[in-house]
This record gives C-alpha cells, sequence and structure tokens, in this order.
C-alpha cells in the first residue's frame, strides 16, 4: 500500500482515524495503532510480517536481558547479539545478492543470485531497533517493559518504511501519555495534504523532466539537457522524501506523536557541511551518534571515522556501488572543508559559496542516480560536453517548454517561502491573521482536491516514494 494513493488516503487512514478517536484510552488506542501498521506491512507482504513481530520480539527480550544484566559483561555481550542480528538481517536481505555480483565478477563464478524479496523500509526500522538497543545499554532510555508498546514505536506505519528514522527516545512518553488538540489536528492534516502534494504534484513531474532529459541512452542527451535532467532529478528527490517526511510528521501529529524535522530546506545551503544538516537528518544524525563514535584499530580516528560514515552511508542507500561513491564523493567535500574550517570558508562571498556547493549537490545527484557504470561515465562526459553532443536541441527545447511551470514552481518551493509568510503574518493584526489562516485552509482544500484528480487520472500508475526500495 502507498502513501500516494487513493485506497490509502481515504480508506484506510480514514478508518484508521474513525476506529483510533473512537477508543476509549489510550491502551486501546495503541492496540489499534499496532493492527494498522502490521496490516499496513502485511498489505504488500504479508508473509515478512511474521519476521518482522520475530524481530522485534527477539530485541525485546534481549533489551530486557541488557537492562536485567546491567554492569556485567553479559549485558555487552547481548547488546552484541542484538547488533549482530539486526545487522545481519538486514546483509542478508538487501545485500545477498549484491555480495554473488561481486563474487561472480571477481572470480568468475556462476553462483546462482537468492532474488530474497527486500522487505518495505527495512534500512529504516532496522536503525530505529538498533538506536533504541543502543540507548538501552548507554541508559539514555529505560528498557520497554511491555512488548506491545514496543511493537508500536517499531511498526508505526507513518514512518515504518520511508522514516524519519525516529528515536525511541523521542516518543517514549508519549506511548503512554498522548493527546490530539485541535491545533494538533489542523497542523497534522496540513503537514499530510503538503508532502502529498509534493509528491503528486511535484516529484511526480519532475519525473517526466528527467525521463525527456535523459531519454533511455544518456549518452544521446545534450550538454544542457543532461544539466536540466539532473538539476530536475535533485529536486525530485528531494520533493519525493520530503513529502514522505511530512506525511509521515502530519500523520504521526495526528495521533498525538511529535516527530523530528527530516528536512530544513537543504538547497538553501551555504555549505555541503550545511546542505548535510539539513537533509535526511534523522540519517545523519544516527551515523553521528552511533557509527562515529567507533573505535578504529583501538582509538577514535576522526578521518577514518569520517569516511567509514559516508561509506556506510552510501551503502545504506542501496545494494550498488555507485551509492558507495556517492556517499564517499560528499565524505571527500565534508573532509576538505573540515580541513579549511568554518572561518576560512565564511570568508569565502556568498555567491561563490553558492554556486560551489549547488555543483557540487547536483552532479553528486547524477552519481546517485546511475547505478550502471557506462552510464554514468556518459553523464560525466556529458556535463562538459565531452560526447560530442550539440549544446541543445529541439527535444531539449520542448521538455524545458512542457513543464516550465512546474519548475518554476519547485524551485520556489525550495526556500523557505511559507516560514517566511508565517513569520509576516505573525507580526499583523488579529483580523489579518484571521484572514490568512481562512486562506490557508482554502489553500490545502484546493491542494487536497487537485492531488486526488491527478491520482484519480493516474490510477493505475505504480506511484511509490522513491526511498521505499532503500
Amino acid at each position: 500500500m502507498l502513501f500516494a494513493d487513493l485506497l490509502f488516503v481515504f480508506v484506510f487512514f480514514t478508518l484508521c482515524i474513525a476506529c483510533y478517536f473512537i477508543a476509549p484510552n489510550i491502551k486501546i488506542k495503541n492496540i489499534v495503532l499496532v493492527v494498522f501498521s502490521l496490516l499496513f506491512y502485511a498489505w504488500g507482504e504479508p508473509k515478512l510480517v511474521f519476521l518482522f513481530v520475530f524481530s522485534a520480539l527477539v530485541n525485546y527480550l534481549l533489551a530486557l536481558q541488557i537492562d536485567k544484566r546491567r554492569g556485567t559483561k553479559w549485558s555487552k555481550g547481548f547488546l552484541a547479539i542484538a547488533l549482530v542480528y539486526d545487522i545481519g538481517m538486514l546483509f542478508v536481505f538487501k545485500y545477498t545478492d549484491f555480495m554473488i555480483n561481486n563474487i561472480n565478477g571477481i572470480f568468475g563464478t556462476s553462483i546462482p543470485l537468492s532474488k530474497i524479496a527486500l522487505p518495505l523500509g527495512i534500512s529504516f526500522y532496522t536503525f530505529q531497533i538498533i538506536s533504541y538497543m543502543i540507548d538501552v545499554y548507554w541508559e539514555k532510555v529505560a528498557v520497554q517493559r511491555n512488548f506491545g508498546k514496543l511493537l508500536m514505536y517499531i511498526s508505526l506505519f507513518p514512518q515504518l518504511v520511508a522514516g524519519p528514522i525516529v528515536r525511541y527516545a523521542t516518543i517514549a512518553e508519549e506511548i503512554d501519555d498522548r493527546r490530539t488538540t485541535v491545533q494538533d489536528a489542523y497542523d497534522g492534516f496540513k503537514r499530510l495534504i503538503i508532502g502529498l502534494t509534493k509528491k503528486v504534484l511535484l516529484a511526480n513531474n519532475l519525473n517526466l523532466i528527467v525521463e525527456a532529459c535523459f531519454g533511455k541512452d544518456i549518452a544521446q542527451a545534450t550538454v544542457l539537457g543532461t544539466w536540466i535532467g539532473v538539476i530536475a532529478y535533485s529536486m525530485q528527490v528531494y520533493f519525493d522524501f520530503s513529502g514522505y517526511s511530512d506525511m509521515a510528521i502530519g500523520m504521526g501529529r495526528i495521533f498525538g506523536f511529535h516527530f523530528d524535522e527530516n528536512f530544513k530546506y537543504p538547497f538553501i545551503c551555504r555549505s555541503i557541511t550545511e546542505f548535510w544538516q539539513r537533509w535526511h537528518i534523522s540519517l545523519g544524525s544516527f551515523f553521528r551518534d552511533y557509527l562515529l563514535p567507533v573505535p578504529i584499530f583501538g582509538k577514535r580516528r576522526q578521518t577514518l571515522s569520517l569516511f567509514l560514515v559516508w561509506f556506510t552511508t552510501g551503502l545504506w542507500h542501496g545494494a550498488s556501488w555507485n551509492y558507495v561513491i556517492w556517499g564517499l564523493y560528499f565524505g571527500l567535500f565534508l573532509y576538505i572543508e573540515t580541513k579549511i574550517g568554518k572561518k576560512r570558508l565564511k570568508k569565502v562571498p556568498d555567491v561563490l559559496m553558492h554556486i560551489y556547493n549547488k555543483i557540487v549537490i547536483i552532479v553528486g545527484f547524477g552519481i546517485f542516480y546511475f547505478t550502471d557504470f557506462g552510464m554514468l561515465g556518459n553523464f560525466f562526459k556529458n556535463l562538459v560536453g565531452a560526447n560530442g553532443n550539440a549544446f541543445v536541441d529541439g527535444k531539449t527545447v520542448q521538455a524545458l517548454q512542457d513543464h516550465l511551470f512546474i519548475i518554476i514552481i519547485a524551485v520556489i518551493a525550495c526556500f523557505p517561502v511559507a516560514k517566511l509568510l508565517k513569520k509576516l503574518f505573525d507580526k499583523t493584526n488579529p483580523a489579518v491573521q484571521s484572514a490568512a489562516y481562512i486562506c490557508l485552509t482554502l489553500f490545502l482544500v484546493a491542494a487536497l482536491f487537485t492531488d486526488t484528480v491527478i491520482l484519480v487520472r493516474t490510477f493505475s500508475s505504480n506511484n511509490p516514494f522513491l526511498y521505499w526500495k532503500f
């Protein structure tokens, strides 16, 4: 079941809300969320839901042992077992065929691929489980002694399959004590509609530009077409992923949960370091808190730890070497910026910093897009006209003309226009604020109506979020 789907929006989620608010107390509400979350997960993968519940149970029992034997070597041992199990499950399902392909390529063997189905959201919920287990060991959170409550945290469907990666500490108190105010409900539906609009109106249409510019063979694309295509793809990934995060945060707010932000207008950044402080924040903070402190060869090694984090970041995104290169590519620029230092970077004119980091980011998304090294090589050649292709042709011009309105809207939406307008209206008198509130509500209704019409017209189309496969 997909978020950007009429069945989810108007049937599944609506029914879940009805059952949730009819429930007389928090205990029943939690049961409702667990049932609907498992149903959501089982909708597309009925067999793997049992594996999902089993993994939750294994970690529940190991966490209890970590807490029970705290201060002994057994506590660390049980944590090690949990990490081996969780990372092992992720490796088996996500990287087995990747490893087989590499072995076959290096040694010339013909080992058949396992073709194991990739469970939805395994990269996200595995990291949530790991963060919980480590935090219990570090005594940052109290161990959860009720399996049903821990299962709800792990399986909560708004953020189950594509994040944000919600720490247990973030919602620990809200598991037992939460309520939804009228403002919470309004803010939640607002974020839900905005996220859906990002996906349906912007991301999906930007994908049409990408396909038109890149075509079936990137080697035939023009120089301008390649640049327009990769810029459009950069914005597509942003609106696709941040749209999902908005929907997750919005649905969480409706149920009384307050998830942390996952995106903060990353394209307004002044440096690559700032970009990664604004992009997929929950993943960055996970690696910063749990992987960066890991000693290498017996002690902390800043440079090696940095590249280990970015190697892992790339590999986490997919079982393909282009993702690893993508991660190390950004790790290299972060390393360079670290060596230059914040004080020196502040002295560089803003215009130059923005040109520098936007080129680095956009080229990075090209690395992210092309899993085939031959096509990736042609992409790099196209960027500088080394393939001998024309700078521009009629097809590129036509694609630009056909989607110019979407490109303009997408570029504007990359800036915090809404936040600036909110600050502006907050300073006005109550009458103007009320009028602005009414206008916003009408805009949200119109956006939901537009999204619905588009989804009706594309009813038979597969409409997944990009990060569902990660």
